[in-house]
């Protein structure tokens, strides 16, 4: 159903909605999406972040000995 769509079709249901929202409902909808998609890509970098450091403190915490037997 939604393969068929093309430019004029997104045009015609910007338009719509341009109509039915008006222009700073649908300004204000934008930002909060981009405000949302940046606190996301944040939190992704946090974690990662935290991931490595707790992945090099084990590591650091291996012994010579532990690395010969794994």
């Amino acid at each position: 159903m939604l393969n068929n769509i093309g430019l004029p079709g997104l045009l015609l249901i910007a338009v719509v909605v341009l109509v039915l929202f008006g222009k700073g409902k649908v300004s204000s909808l934008m930002g909060e999406v981009g405000k949302g998609i940046k606190a996301f890509k944040s939190g992704v970098k946090e974690e990662t972040a935290e991931i490595e450091a707790k992945t090099e403190a084990a590591a650091r915490d291996v012994t010579p000995a532990e690395k010969d037997k794994v």
